[in-house]
């Protein structure tokens, strides 16, 4: 008997022929499929570690393009390798898990043990279209320090901070290695800037680079503008189910980088390409000269 996940196993009925009881395997053991299975049972939402009896048989799913496997959340349970004939991709909640965990700087080894569960099937969940339970999710939601809401893509068109506001809540000023440290985990951000047509706020992916805040745009577009001025450069992150977040503001001089070394330190020391896409190589720097920020959190009890 061998078997993938998400395929089922089904106990069959001596009496009628029919099925006593059936579930999902969402855990293997051996690589090559063989028993013994982690089993999520389809009457209890349970799982059990299981031997298959003769009464047993495997009813193999074939998970197409588009389809959602199994859920092998099961904490020792180890995924099996792919199989050859397809090459799934990561389904929404993966790729939001991996995102957060990157733009924070963790390691799948560091978010499985805050999570309890093993490294294998985080990776799992990162690189394959798998649909975890609310347990699994409510655990990996705490150790990215997230919801299970902001996992699920719930929310994503609406505008941030209509969550409930905490009932005891403490605002913090954070010191310039707090707000160092929060700047540094780099994505999208914010920059104030004077242009032609008046004041504007701009959003742009950007990196920290040897303690300067550096972005890629086009020549004569707006964020442009900043070059050879004074500017702000905000970023913040919202916790809406727990009413928390912090904010950090950086202030000082933007400059155009056309010196050849630098350019080439800053392209190689980039973590993606601007969303806005297109050609985008003109780099400018803004050197903080004035950092400041805040976080809002549960008062001390």
């Amino acid at each position: 008997m061998r078997a993938h996940l998400g395929d089922q196993l089904v106990i069959d009925s001596p009496a009628t022929g029919g099925t006593r009881r059936d579930g999902e395997i969402v855990g293997l053991h051996h690589a090559d499929g063989t028993p013994p299975y982690d089993v999520r049972w389809s009457d209890t939402d349970q799982v059990t570690l299981v031997f298959p009896g003769p009464d047993a048989h495997v009813r193999h799913l074939e998970h197409a393009s588009g389809a959602t496997p199994s859920r092998p959340d099961a904490p020792g349970a180890t995924p099996a390798r792919p199989r050859p004939d397809r090459a799934p991709s990561p389904g929404g909640i993966g790729r939001r898990v991996a995102a957060e965990r990157e733009r924070q700087g963790l390691t799948r080894a560091t978010v499985a043990g805050r999570a309890a569960m093993a490294p294998q099937y985080l990776a799992y969940l990162e690189e394959r279209p798998a649909d975890p339970g609310l347990g699994t999710l409510t655990r990996l939601a705490g150790a990215l320090g997230t919801s299970v809401e902001a996992l699920r893509g719930g929310g994503i068109d609406l505008p941030p901070g209509q969550g409930q506001a905490l009932l005891h809540p403490e605002l913090r000023e954070l010191d310039a290695d707090e707000c160092r440290a929060l700047l540094s985990t780099h994505g999208v951000g914010r920059v104030a800037l004077t242009a032609p047509v008046g004041p504007a706020v701009v959003p742009v992916n950007y990196e920290v680079i040897d303690d300067e805040i550096a972005f890629r745009t086009a020549p004569g577009s707006l964020p442009a503008a900043a070059v050879d001025s004074e500017v702000a450069f905000e970023v913040d992150h919202l916790d809406e189910t727990a009413g928390q977040g912090w904010s950090v503001l950086a202030v000082g001089p933007a400059r155009h980088v056309t010196e050849p070394d630098a350019v080439r330190r800053l392209a190689d020391g980039a973590h993606a390409h601007p969303w806005a896409g297109g050609e985008r190589e003109m780099w400018v720097s803004i050197r903080p000269q004035r950092l400041t920020g805040r976080r809002i959190g549960p008062a001390p009890r």
